[in-house]
């Protein structure tokens, strides 16, 4: 079976507990377990304002999976997406070799350096 690199980001609606939220997020990881993908990340990023109201809301609750699947599993997982009314939004998209190689660096915190941190390692 041909394994690809996926990313999903999907927005969940604010008006869920924190609890009903988890649930959510653990049913879209367990449909890609059960698929027999591998995550490989996943970010909370939590309560954000959107860009432009959906369903009359204003925020939502933002969430990242970057995993690992058949190409026919994005199929599964976002029938499910389209079904739960909890999800307001979502995206998925195909990570090339460089995507990866940038997640890998953006995990291991090489981006969120401080300015003054980064000057002073480039001076030395």
């Amino acid at each position: 079976m041909n394994m690809k690199n996926y990313e999903t980001v999907f927005i969940l609606n604010p008006v869920l507990s924190e609890d009903q939220m988890k649930d959510t997020v653990a049913k879209f990881k367990k449909i890609l377990t059960d698929s027999k993908s591998k995550i490989i990340n996943e970010e909370s990023w939590g309560l954000r304002k959107l860009a432009y109201p959906i369903q009359h809301k204003s925020t939502g609750f933002y969430h990242l999976l970057e995993f690992e699947a058949a190409p026919d599993t994005i199929n599964k997982l976002e029938i499910e997406f389209k079904r739960d009314e909890a999800v307001m939004r979502f995206l998925t998209v195909a990570l090339d070799k460089h995507a990866i190689v940038y997640n890998a660096r953006r995990k291991n915190g090489e981006f969120n350096k401080p300015k003054a941190k980064a000057k002073e390692e480039q001076a030395a």
